[in-house]
């Protein structure tokens, strides 16, 4: 990246829950581990491990010059609560398909 910003991605085998209220919003052994110069460590969950019936798009976009334009997905009580890159720029492909939620646990397995 630029600047001495960097974006490393890993595969994890670590099992991640996403629980609001008492409902499991994603559950994966399959995340990807996104490290960001200057942020937290992010896991993207694939779509298909996530409760997407559960969300609502939102009219909330949101651009970061690293990574691209994300989309939003809402709930009911929690607006904005999970993201994804549906076109992410080439250095960041893998992120394709999986979503980011702000609060992930780790669940041992």
């Amino acid at each position: 990246m630029t600047n001495g910003h960097r974006i490393t991605i890993e595969q994890s085998t670590e099992h991640v829950r996403v629980i609001h209220d008492d409902e499991v919003l994603a559950e994966s052994s399959r995340p990807l581990i996104l490290r960001e110069t200057g942020c937290p460590a992010r896991y993207y969950i694939p779509e298909g491990d996530v409760r997407m019936d559960l969300l609502t798009l939102s009219e909330n976009h949101t651009y970061c010059p690293f990574k691209g334009t994300a989309s939003y997905w809402s709930l009911p009580d929690a607006p904005d609560l999970v993201w994804a890159y549906p076109d992410p720029k080439a250095e960041v492909a893998e992120i394709k398909g999986h979503l980011c939620f702000y609060d992930t646990e780790v669940v041992g397995d």
